[in-house]
């Protein structure tokens, strides 16, 4: 250094300590974003979700949404599907004996004591009349109840799914396997067997289940014995082996021979098997909002899948179109979410019956579903203002759902 002149040996110097106190430029505070945004406290998917849907189901839902919300962050209530490949007799007694009864089979007879009671309210107002008048009137009311709407809707008998009452929060042990290797039961959110009621599969019929990974809802449409042909599909390869191994932990191989699998992306049905199906149910992605709301793995709230989560409505609509496309001339669609949101429901099919109309030239019908209310009141609460469809609502004495689900006719 002592070779350097004088200012070279302070520049040399400096560059080596840097400048002193006060000379040169200020701190580069750029430098530190990337650390204060790490340290930054994240807010978890969860959080998000519960806010999103305080901000919005609170205006949908309004003096209901406190109990919803609390149901939401509660427990959930499941239900015993029985396979009935395996041998049932045993395992339906056990079930009764715990208190747990069939949902399905108990509901069309309590709507028939509630419409005979309205019947006989009815005749009881009468006056003015003969008592044989009476009598005969009395007895047409009465046939008239027993085969009005609500009762002659089919709910299939083979179907059988045992829950346990309101206000009961037992839980299920763990389903057992048979000689055969097959469990006897499924446990599944009961409210998710509803959109199967409700596409009421008649013998022979070839059924596509577009979205169906994990598999409850196609167990179930093979529980009704009566498929001609079961087309199951979802997009995911992972959640399609989830498919398979329900399919081999529950039915056997001879009744596996009436379903096919595929992974295919289901917005493409409509043009791979156009007009092949008599019923088709369409169970699409959501925001799954009591997963959302409990659950940090694999939450549509998490920031890096918001995009993901504002494309759900087209996602659902595309999906319904393929599967209304997919349909025969009079055939039927059955769509479903597990979410509250009309955006995602009640929107989604009044665009696709708006679109399958105008693009298409196809009419289609929405059918009245409003007899799962009287049906299922005892075991399940119903959002009496859903303007098309059906919305079952989480409650704290009935925790089942949400659970959304319309019927369309193609004409």
């Amino acid at each position: 250094m002592a070779a350097l002149g004088g200012r070279a040996a302070v520049s040399l110097l400096l560059l080596r300590r840097g400048p002193p106190p006060g000379l040169g430029p200020g701190p580069r505070r750029y430098r530190y974003k990337e650390k204060w945004a790490t340290m930054a406290p994240r807010i978890p998917p969860t959080r998000l979700a519960l806010h999103h849907f305080d901000m919005n189901y609170s205006l949908q839902l309004k003096d209901l949404w406190p109990s919803v919300r609390a149901s939401l962050l509660c427990e959930q209530k499941y239900g015993a599907l029985i396979n009935n490949f395996s041998p049932v007799d045993h395992v339906t007694q056990e079930l009764e004996l715990l208190n747990a009864t069939d949902f399905v089979s108990e509901a069309p007879k309590k709507a028939q004591r509630l419409q005979r009671g309205a019947a006989a309210e009815e005749v009881g107002r009468e006056e003015g009349r003969s008592g044989e008048g009476r009598t005969v009137m009395q007895a047409e009311m009465m046939t008239q109840a027993e085969t009005s709407p609500p009762l002659r809707a089919s709910i299939s008998p083979n179907i059988k799914c045992y829950t346990f009452p309101r206000g009961d929060i037992t839980r299920f042990r763990p389903a057992r396997p048979d000689t055969l290797g097959l469990l006897n039961y499924y446990l599944m959110d009961a409210a998710s067997l509803l959109p199967v009621l409700a596409l009421n599969v008649q013998p022979d019929e070839f059924v596509l289940d577009l979205c169906a990974a994990p598999g409850g809802k196609t167990l179930a449409l093979l529980q009704t014995g009566v498929c001609g042909h079961l087309a199951a599909n979802d997009v995911s390869i992972s959640r399609t082996k989830r498919l398979y191994q329900i399919l081999h932990s529950y039915v056997p191989k001879e009744i596996r021979e009436i379903v096919s699998v595929t992974s295919c992306d289901g917005r493409d049905w409509g043009q791979l098997e156009g007009g092949t199906f008599h019923k088709v149910l369409v169970d699409v992605p959501c925001t799954t909002d009591r997963h959302s709301v409990m659950e940090q793995e694999n939450n549509i709230f998490h920031k890096r899948r918001t995009k993901e989560r504002q494309m759900l409505p087209m996602l659902q609509l595309q999906l319904l179109m393929a599967g209304i496309l997919a349909t025969k001339p009079g055939g039927e669609v059955v769509y479903s979410t597990c979410s509250l949101s009309p955006l995602q429901n009640e929107y989604v099919i009044e665009r696709a019956v708006e679109i399958a109309e105008i693009q298409f030239n196809i009419s289609i019908h929405v059918e009245d579903l409003s007899h799962f209310r009287t049906l299922f009141q005892d075991t399940f609460s119903f959002f009496s203002d859903c303007r098309l469809g059906e919305l079952v609502l989480p409650h704290l004495t009935a925790n089942f759902g949400p659970m959304y689900f319309c019927k369309l006719r193609r004409m």
